[in-house]
């Protein structure tokens, strides 16, 4: 065999390996949902929808018939100012929303304080149009609840981290990660928290994006106010000192000597055999 020759398949050889050694490691960490098969039907888990809580603040519109009876229960519409300028040739209108305090109670016109904390808008819908007409004020409302204050936050290894608003009351950590850019290639996708703050207490999601289970996670469907945090993967963890990323480059250099001087040592020993 040619020295030559000797020494193009050991290089071959050497690049496969690393090749794929490279290959096998990106997909098993970078990959989402990495069990599901081609024409894979999954059952969508009952949503409730968002659950009002404590300093929501809601839009609620009652409509009826007799516009003059439904007028009272329907708060202005607000003119505001965006920063100094006026927005929108003299200023962008809101309605003015209905807070829930601290107890999870509005004060609606004319009931008075009415418990919401706990219910969807859908049900909040249906419990303002039955007690309105329970109490003659209104027979025939129709109701619509909506929040004003729906946002995510998404932190940690993420192209884009921030705070979004959120349109409608139904959003997915995916969609949530999509609007953020997506996880940037430092970011572990099987240690992904989401922190959510319900009923007095601060409940913490630990969700893996690279399994479908993640689907029957409570964590899936987004509450107002959730915080996803993407934890930085070792490499980036690394950078996060001067000394460190040093350490680490340095024995990334004596490592890669010690392989070359490995197979040095293997192609003399080929070539001296080979004669």
């Amino acid at each position: 065999m040619k020295h030559s020759t000797v020494a193009k398949v050991l290089a071959a050889a050497l690049a496969g390996f690393l090749l794929a050694s490279c290959s096998t490691t990106t997909w098993k960490n970078i990959n989402y949902l990495q069990d599901i098969q081609s024409d894979t039907t999954v059952n969508i888990a009952v949503n409730k929808g968002v659950i009002i809580q404590p300093q929501d603040q809601l839009s609620i519109i009652v409509a009826s018939r007799s516009p003059e009876l439904a007028i009272q229960f329907n708060k202005s519409v607000a003119t505001y100012m965006t920063g100094s300028e006026v927005a929108m040739s003299g200023g962008s209108q809101r309605i003015s929303g209905y807070v829930v305090d601290n107890d999870g109670n509005i004060n609606f016109p004319s009931l008075g304080m009415v418990h919401v904390a706990g219910l969807n808008r859908f049900e909040l819908q249906e419990h303002l149009e039955k007690t309105l007409a329970d109490n003659g004020l209104l027979r025939d409302a129709v109701v619509t609840v909506e929040f004003l204050n729906f946002k995510i936050s998404v932190l940690g290894e993420v192209a884009s981290p921030g705070s979004y608003s959120v349109t409608g009351d139904k959003i997915t950590i995916f969609q949530a990660l999509a609007l953020a850019r997506d996880l940037t290639i430092y970011g572990e996708r099987n240690n992904v928290c989401v922190i959510r703050e319900q009923n007095g207490e601060r409940q913490f999601y630990m969700v893996d994006l690279r399994d479908s289970d993640i689907f029957n996670s409570p964590a899936y469907y987004l509450q107002q106010n959730d915080v996803i945090y993407v934890t930085p993967n070792s490499v980036r963890a690394g950078q996060s000192t001067i000394n460190e990323n040093y350490f680490k480059s340095a024995s990334f250099w004596i490592s890669m000597g010690t392989v070359a001087i490995s197979v040095t040592n293997l192609v003399a020993t080929l070539i001296r055999y080979s004669k």
